[in-house]
């Protein structure tokens, strides 16, 4: 059967307070601090959405650092993507268009609550490409969008495939599906040795957070947790034409990533160096920079936001 019958509790993967919403893309779980007449008040109150990444263990957990810090000055949103965390794990396509619909089902449930001034808006390695998709579909909805360790700068670049189209793989997410494995596959994919070697060829070191690889472990445990990473290994979260995407953005971007681990690949971030909304930095680091240099990282997105 597809769902763990012993599956522990999945507790909050961050501190803040936790909502539910019904959307588009089924049912959201985010959390939400820095809202509150409790939170104190910075210079800049716009609001700050955050994405994590998508992987076979992927929860907002994964922007904790950046959760923490930016929710004692402005208003912080970070939710579970869909298939993923404490949001809707139902089997059912996952695509960037349901992510993407994700995005804009938090964007227009940031603005009910604070207005329809454009927000802030960070991705993270995969996430990225669903941030810039939704800038590009809704520019008046944000101020700038952060791209931390994005995917499709890599070999294989530049990818120009047809509008909304994937780099999806038939056979691959027929294998992984196959009833006779599929389960089996997803607990061996998720030992707990096997997430602390992918986490530790992200961070390209063994000194991962503890923490995070805790609760990697637990949300990999909860039913439905395959079906978005099985969607994922065979490459259908991957958009075939983010290049167009990214070229598009016509607001201010700012990409940061590591030299260590084994996202390190951005051979085509050069062919955007003449866009002059674009703005690059690069951190000694592995692909999740702000769990290793949280101040470092903040002072550099601060310093980008001050100049627009």
């Amino acid at each position: 059967m597809s769902d763990l019958s012993d599956a522990p509790t999945l507790p909050p993967a961050l501190s803040g307070e936790r909502i539910e919403i019904d959307s588009t893309a089924g049912r959201l779980s985010f959390y939400v601090a820095g809202h509150t007449e409790g939170a104190s008040t910075g210079a800049d109150r716009t609001p700050l959405l955050l994405l994590h990444s998508i992987n076979a263990s992927a929860s907002a957990y994964e922007v904790r650092p950046l959760f923490e810090h930016y929710g004692q000055q402005r208003p912080v949103y970070a939710p579970d993507l869909p298939g993923f965390g404490l949001s809707d794990r139902s089997d059912r396509p996952y695509l960037p268009r349901l992510m993407t619909d994700a995005v804009h089902a938090m964007v227009t449930e940031i603005q009910r609550l604070h207005g329809d001034a454009p927000i802030d808006i960070v991705g993270v390695s995969l996430s990225c490409e669903y941030a810039a998709r939704a800038a590009q579909e809704a520019p008046q909805c944000f101020r700038s969008v952060g791209l931390v360790s994005p995917t499709g700068f890599n070999r294989g670049a530049p990818f120009m495939g047809a509008p909304g189209s994937t780099r999806g793989i038939a056979w691959l997410r027929r294998f992984f599906f196959n009833p006779r494995w599929s389960d089996g596959l997803y607990r061996w994919l998720t030992k707990r040795s096997v997430i602390r070697f992918f986490l530790k060829k992200t961070w390209g070191s063994a000194q991962i957070d503890e923490g995070l690889l805790d609760y990697d472990v637990l949300t990999t445990r909860q039913p439905g947790a395959k079906f978005a990473p099985y969607w994922f290994v065979s490459a259908y979260l991957f958009s075939a034409d983010i290049t167009r995407v990214y070229r598009s953005l016509a607001g201010p971007v700012w990409m940061v990533h590591g030299v260590r681990g084994d996202f390190i690949d951005y051979r085509h971030k050069a062919a955007y160096a003449e866009l002059p909304n674009w703005t690059f930095d690069v951190m000694s680091t592995g692909a999740l920079p702000y769990f290793e240099r949280r101040e470092e990282f903040v002072a550099l997105y601060d310093a980008f936001l001050s100049r627009q």
